[in-house]
């Protein structure tokens, strides 16, 4: 933070060097001096004061600005029922929240900017040694659904987009996991964003996780059912390497994926669960590195699978350039 303070400080100082620069030549006797130098100057001037007022509004955005959404009152049952259903849905969290890579959910292993200059994020401990032991059932569902943390601050990196679709019983269900995990001491650094980031951030506000707020409970629809399969599609974040449309992935950042409304319509039922049980597709090919079928896996059961398949297999095809 001290270095993100000394940068911002030689950015405003440079607006005024230059803002002083351009005066003194506007008012100088020499013309080249008075039209070269005070328009070279006063253009410096203004990019500099632009630059620096859209970092200040980054560093805003992460840090400033109040989400005050409606808290949640509700304190999870934790049922044994509940926490079943919520581990099997932590294995989705365990690429980031892991430093295994597998349950309990002790964060990151890395510093997920690790060799840019982005600064430091690392996915926290969400075992009751971390931080949520500080935290009410309702401020986890919040974080989880609609990206703002306990202080109402947004979350970063943290897929709120998908999650904000999730009925009320598997949110609760994945904090009652949460909340019956052993508690492990593992202190991590906190989020520290450099002035770069706060750049990217104000210029692009997808970066920011913080979601609608919630207003209204919310169901699942009934397992069987194309629409818990397309429940279970957007709530698994399918669409973020796959395409809003699930037609492929081709201009985010997010890691491409394959045309869906294609690709599964030519496969059986058995085809689209062996994907998940063996990481290879019909005609032998190994899946991407990116596509975690390894926790799909472990997050969901054949049925649900199914109805995931059932939703996708009835997509109209749609031609793309994947």
């Amino acid at each position: 933070m001290l270095l993100n303070g000394l940068i911002l400080l030689v950015l405003v100082l440079l607006v005024i060097l230059f803002g002083w620069l351009s005066w003194s030549a506007f008012h100088a006797s020499r013309a080249w001096v008075k039209w070269g130098g005070g328009l070279l100057s006063g253009l410096l001037s203004l990019v500099l004061l632009g630059v620096t007022a859209v970092v200040v509004f980054g560093f805003y955005r992460l840090n400033i600005a109040s989400y005050n959404y409606t808290l949640t009152d509700v304190q999870v049952a934790m049922t044994p029922e509940q926490i079943a259903v919520g581990e099997r849905y932590a294995h989705g969290c365990a690429d980031c929240h892991s430093s295994t890579g597998n349950l309990p959910l002790d964060g990151s292993k890395d510093n997920f900017l690790a060799g840019s200059p982005m600064g430091v994020i690392y996915a926290p401990n969400l075992t009751p040694g971390g931080p949520l032991k500080e935290w009410t059932d309702g401020d986890i569902i919040r974080a989880i659904r609609e990206g703002v943390d306990k202080n109402s601050r947004p979350l970063v990196i943290m897929p709120s987009a998908a999650f904000h679709s999730l009925s009320d019983d598997d949110v609760q269900a994945i904090v009652a996991y949460l909340r019956s995990q052993p508690a492990v001491d593992r202190p991590l650094p906190q989020r520290n964003l450099s002035v770069m980031a706060a750049f990217f951030v104000a210029m692009d506000s997808s970066v920011i996780s913080a979601q609608e707020p919630i207003s209204a409970p919310i169901s699942a629809p009934q397992p069987g059912s194309t629409a818990y399969g397309e429940y279970l599609v957007n709530s698994s974040g399918c669409r973020d390497c796959h395409g809003a449309e699930l037609t492929g992935n081709t201009g985010s950042d997010a890691p491409p994926g394959p045309n869906l409304t294609v690709l599964v319509p030519n496969w059986s039922e058995a085809d689209f669960i062996a994907v998940f049980n063996d990481g290879v597709d019909p005609q032998g090919q190994a899946l991407s590195e990116d596509m975690p079928w390894k926790s799909f896996r472990l997050m969901y059961t054949d049925e649900q699978l199914k109805d995931m398949y059932n939703y996708l297999h009835g997509l109209a095809p749609v031609a793309s350039s994947q």
